[in-house]
């Protein structure tokens, strides 16, 4: 299988005698889409290096719910979704562009479980964003191997996130003493960040998605608040 991801950052500003902090970007379970793309765009923007990575393979995404489903099942709750995390992570530090130790990862509804399993398995991260991610629960071991500082943004009325399963993920974070930000944005629904989600939903009768403008800005200026900490040493 071939994986491609995408490359983004600003070649007047960055090169390897001039390092940046980098970013692995995570795609929905939709795969590498141009709205991924377009979030690596604006990182590099931002003065990051950034990575999308490929989960799937090269050219592979949808907009078929059924597809979608079919294509991500083969990760949730298999090593397999934070080993292919890491291979994205591989690439984007073997590019020599990123400063040493700061890095971090950030994902989108299945990209945000995806980068909550990166982090368990202990990947030099100085940090990860969830954005609409669903909670992968970690045991006391994979807790404790966290690396990194954690935000979770997340849709208040989200009906696909059951309360149980946010309250597990919250309390083992907490057990374990990590270092976590947890945001609520009032009004928003599942995949709130995506511009494109309300369609879909309307297009393919999927429930519990919606574009919430607010939310997406909001969760947009605390991720980069979080890159000021993190990326700073605070």
């Amino acid at each position: 299988m071939k994986l491609e991801g995408y490359l983004a950052y600003d070649d007047t500003k960055v090169s390897a005698a001039h390092p940046a902090p980098g970013v692995l970007v995570v795609h929905e379970w939709w795969g590498l889409n141009a709205y991924a793309k377009g979030k690596a765009e604006a990182l590099a923007k931002l003065g990051y290096v950034a990575f999308a990575l490929d989960m799937y393979g090269a050219g592979v995404n949808t907009e078929d719910p059924k597809k979608a489903t079919e294509l991500s099942s083969p990760f949730y709750g298999k090593p397999l979704m934070a080993e292919r995390a890491q291979a994205g992570l591989d690439q984007l530090l073997a590019t020599g562009l990123v400063a040493p130790g700061k890095v971090a990862a950030i994902g989108y509804c299945f990209g945000g479980s995806t980068v909550q399993a990166l982090a368990y398995t202990g990947a030099p991260l100085a940090g990860i964003v969830s954005f609409h991610g669903g909670p992968v629960v970690p045991t006391e071991e994979q807790a404790a191997a966290i690396k990194g500082k954690v935000l979770i943004c997340h849709g208040a009325i989200d009906p696909i996130v059951k309360p149980e399963q946010l309250h597990a993920l919250l309390s083992a974070l907490d057990k374990a003493k990590v270092d976590y930000e947890f945001v609520s944005y009032a009004g928003a629904v599942h995949a709130f960040t995506n511009p494109n989600a309300t369609r879909i939903a309307q297009a393919t009768g999927l429930g519990g998605i919606g574009y919430n403008e607010a939310a997406a800005n909001r969760s947009w200026r605390h991720m980069q608040d979080f890159f000021g900490e993190i990326f700073s040493g605070r």
